[in-house]
């Protein structure tokens, strides 16, 4: 349901959540271990992340990537959109293109209902909502 890159992307996020703030930025470099994405890879994300607001960062020798409260704000839907659009996460699993509730596919009925929850789910949570959990150990990532 997620394309790889929405997955890097939302970990990152997620790390820069629980490690970075208006006065400690980070960069590219110590990030990427972490979260397991190579450097170049996760570096597109990130800058892409930025142009679209859900990140912040800042040049120079003091610069890098960072939470700040109003992108910490934000639902979780962003993160995907900017990486994958809408049409990805509401798209067939079979890739039919033709798939809707009059012609559905054989998964349709099965799949819908619960992705359509999901999508509401990462429409109304946070991204503070969601690094909260891991603060509190009510979710697990190894980051």
């Amino acid at each position: 349901m997620f394309s790889n890159s929405a997955k890097y992307a939302l970990k990152a996020v997620l790390y820069l959540a629980l490690h970075s703030n208006e006065e400690k930025k980070m960069m590219v470099k110590d990030i990427c271990e972490p979260v397991n994405v190579p450097k170049a890879y996760l570096g597109k994300l990130l800058q892409e992340l930025a142009k679209h607001n859900v990140i912040s960062s800042t040049r120079g020798p003091k610069g890098g990537f960072y939470l700040s409260e109003e992108n910490r704000s934000q639902a979780l839907i962003q993160v995907i959109d900017v990486i994958d659009g809408k049409r990805r996460m509401e798209s067939c699993l079979l890739s039919l293109s033709d798939c809707n509730e009059s012609e559905p596919c054989p998964l349709h009925k099965l799949v819908g209902p619960m992705k359509s929850k999901l999508i509401e789910n990462l429409e109304n949570m946070t991204i503070e909502q969601l690094s909260s959990d891991l603060k509190n150990k009510k979710a697990f990532l190894p980051i």
